[in-house]
């Protein structure tokens, strides 16, 4: 258990920087969520839509140290792919 100031600063910043992230990962699921309903649905107009407003989402929660930069990049270039496949 922590037993000076300093460690028992770190256990309150990192419950709270717990809580943030997993806020920030919720928020990008339900983001990309919308996007892939747009898929199954095959409107892509919709999809198109929601893709604009996950791009920043996705990598903002990787700025900001949520998600990997590499997953939040692969999560949008397959989003992309299959948002474009839907025009053919």
């Amino acid at each position: 258990m922590a037993n000076n100031r300093q460690a028992k600063k770190r256990i309150r910043q990192t419950i709270t920087r717990t809580a943030v992230n997993g806020a920030r990962r919720s928020r990008v699921r339900s983001f990309v969520r919308q996007v892939e309903d747009a898929i199954a649905s095959g409107d892509q107009a919709a999809a198109i839509a929601a893709l604009k407003v996950v791009e920043p989402e996705l990598m903002r929660g990787a700025q900001k140290g949520a998600i990997k930069k590499g997953a939040a990049s692969r999560k949008v270039s397959r989003l992309t792919v299959r948002v474009n496949s839907l025009g053919t």
